[in-house]
């Protein structure tokens, strides 16, 4: 039911031009307890849906690790430390202002919550998603611009600024926290995240040329191996988050000569089984709280500060960048977009109980609110503007996947046409 639910809804939405994972929560929702068991406990006294469970949530847990995992690899060192100081601004300012409204925003409506519960809100908003971006200032030409390649670079850095945020704020979470330790722990971590790296990538490109440069599934395996060694290290030993190291291990086996064949082999586990069961399992988790106006009220403002810090933090950072104003406003409106980062960092501090189950709720609201309205915004912010392309590895790189679809489709349907006319041809 997960499966079929989530691909069909993921559809539905990718035809709206929305992100499919906004479809794979949909079918959380739909079929868990917010709105199934709502609606047959209502009509038949007994709640008849889908219930999270402990199978699930371990596998959902294994799922997040390989998303990670594979948003590291997608993520190139080389492409951060080319993407050049207007992407640096404009990602560092764009995740220290929605830190900034979000902890006030929590403040202000939960005055009773811990300093770390309304940071770790804060951080919840740093995280951008710019899938939809790309694919919006692709339609209407724009990808190749100063605009679409900054945004291309401050969305690489932003990630990794969130998930050092996030790094922080859940090594503090504990009760009886030594900070100057937790710090120390955290250098250490990156220390650890940097010997490792040198190692496995030496004796990767070390095998790569024993082995003749061939495409061996031993490479894979050896990814997957560093990748699980790397959460459990992180969590275990530094007290950091394991999604933490799961991205850290993605990040080296992208500089190994055979990152992409191994980011290859993890692209059908990860949307066959694992990414789907991950998202519909958040959507399983949400209840429905009692609808009063002070929660209808911070839905509504959690939406607000969620678009209009990163309008305010990356149009700044635009602007200091010596941005016009309003290449500086559809920066920000590019990088205004949610997505899975902000679902998956909601999901570690409900596991933490930093935040509430009453919150996934308005986050999930603001995750469909912000896909909904960002191609509205850039297409306005674009209107009569003439179109300056500017060539950008980032751009060649994000449609790298996309052209080794096309070319597979291609070579399958001559292999196709081949067969068809030795099938048509007289056997001799």
């Amino acid at each position: 039911m997960i499966l079929v639910s989530t691909k069909v809804l993921s559809l539905l939405t990718g035809k709206m031009q929305m992100p499919q994972v906004v479809g794979a929560l949909l079918a959380g929702l739909l079929l868990g307890p917010a709105v199934m068991g709502s609606l047959t406990h209502a009509l038949f006294g007994t709640a008849y849906c889908l219930h999270p469970s402990d199978f699930l949530n371990q596998l959902a847990e294994l799922g997040v690790i390989v998303i990670m995992f594979s948003a590291g690899m997608d993520t190139n060192a080389k492409d951060l430390k080319a993407s050049g100081k207007s992407g640096f601004l404009v990602a560092l300012i764009g995740v220290l202002v929605p830190l900034g409204m979000g902890t006030l925003l929590m403040r202000l409506f939960s005055p009773d919550s811990s300093l770390m519960s309304d940071i770790f809100l804060g951080t919840v908003l740093t995280a951008t998603s710019v899938s939809i971006t790309v694919e919006t200032l692709r339609e209407i030409g724009k990808l190749n611009t100063k605009v679409g390649n900054t945004i291309l670079a401050a969305a690489l850095i932003d990630d990794v600024l969130g998930l050092i945020c996030l790094t922080i704020v859940t090594s503090l979470s504990g009760s009886d926290v030594n900070i100057l330790l937790v710090l120390l722990k955290i250098v250490l971590f990156f220390v650890f995240v940097g010997v490792i790296g040198l190692l496995f990538c030496r004796f990767m490109t070390w095998y790569d040329k024993r082995v003749q440069d061939r495409n061996l599934h031993r490479f894979p395996i050896a990814g997957f191996a560093l990748c699980l060694l790397m959460s459990w290290a992180a969590e275990a030993l530094f007290g950091v988050a394991d999604i933490i190291g799961a991205f850290s291990a993605g990040m080296i086996v992208a500089m190994t000569p055979k990152g992409q064949y191994i980011a290859s082999k993890f692209s059908p586990i990860s949307y066959l089984l694992l990414t789907p069961v991950f998202f519909a399992n958040i959507g399983l988790k949400v209840t429905l709280p009692k609808m009063s106006g002070t929660f209808l009220l911070f839905t509504v403002c959690l939406v607000l500060v969620g678009i209009l810090s990163k309008l305010i933090g990356c149009g700044l950072g635009a602007k200091i960048s010596g941005f016009s104003g309003r290449e500086s406003l559809q920066t920000g409106f590019g990088m205004a977009c949610r997505g899975e980062v902000a679902l998956i960092v909601a999901n570690t501090g409900m596991a933490m109980h930093m935040i509430g189950s009453d919150y996934f709720g308005p986050i999930i609201i603001l995750v469909v609110c912000c896909a909904v309205f960002t191609p509205i915004m850039l297409k306005f912010a674009f209107r009569g503007e003439a179109s300056r392309q500017e060539p950008s590895p980032l751009v060649s790189n994000y449609d790298l996947s996309g052209q080794m679809d096309a070319m597979t489709d291609a070579m399958l349907t001559e292999k196709q046409k081949e067969g068809e006319r030795h099938a048509d041809s007289p056997q001799k």
